[in-house]
């Protein structure tokens, strides 16, 4: 947190340095699937040797999951294609707003401009060749996506899971689950509702996300219940995932 000196914002443990929420999908001998372009996708994609992008899924057009969409050009270079991108509507308007100069056509001559291929989201999809699930969630009154890959679940941003919800969730074992703080927030789950939500869904384990700087890592792993862990950046884990 900018400006601030409590303990964890002082933590000298690297679980409590934390960059904003996303993650990347490796397949084994097969695609990479990023879910969100936060505005640290850079330092993220440098940090952990990020060196190619075959997808990118959107939960949601927040600024802090959608501004490093820029950052796309470099796997662009690499790949010498565009990328294919997926979101619902509501997503794809929030983003052409900010990023109207990727979708004006107008000409640019300055520099390049990320070359995306914006497919829209409303049901289950292919994302490079593996089958990805979209799962509606509440952002406060806001409808968010969270996805689901094979066993594997990731639900940032949420702070409610619709009726719909539930069923697609069914069988999940590796879930990530937003957990803000323990004071109430309109629009993320504390950790309280998390643990309500991960025991009505009930996977093998479970990474909370979204985490404040009023989370310390050690402190709140010591409370958690078996199964249950807090996430942090780098942290590695392998699920199973389905082909499309």
């Amino acid at each position: 947190m900018i400006g601030c000196g409590c303990a964890v914002c002082e933590s000298s443990d690297s679980r409590d340095k934390r960059l904003r929420p996303s993650i990347v999908l490796e397949v084994k001998d097969g695609p990479t699937i990023l879910v969100d372009t936060t505005p640290d996708l850079r330092q993220q994609a440098l940090r952990h040797g990020l060196t190619r992008v075959d997808a990118v899924l959107f939960t949601h057009p927040h600024a802090d999951h959608v501004l490093g969409l820029d950052e796309l050009r470099r796997f662009n270079a690499l790949q010498e294609s565009a990328i294919t991108c997926y979101a619902d509507a509501a997503t794809w308007a929030g983003i052409r707003r900010t990023f109207s100069y990727v979708f004006d056509d107008a000409p640019r001559l300055g520099g390049g401009i990320p070359r995306i291929d914006s497919r829209d989201v409303d049901g289950p999809f292919s994302a490079a060749g593996i089958r990805a699930v979209p799962v509606p969630l509440l952002h406060g009154r806001m409808p968010v996506l969270g996805f689901r890959f094979g066993t594997f679940a990731y639900l940032t941003d949420c702070n409610a899971l619709p009726d719909a919800a539930w069923a697609l969730l069914d069988g999940v074992e590796t879930l990530v689950i937003d957990a803000l703080r323990d004071k109430p927030h309109p629009t993320h789950f504390t950790v309280a509702q998390a643990l309500d939500a991960v025991r009505r869904i009930g996977p093998r384990r479970t990474y909370l996300t979204h985490m404040t700087h009023d989370l310390g890592y050690e402190a709140t792993a010591a409370r958690l219940p078996v199964g249950v862990a807090p996430a942090y950046d780098g942290l590695v884990f392998d699920v199973t995932v389905e082909g499309a």
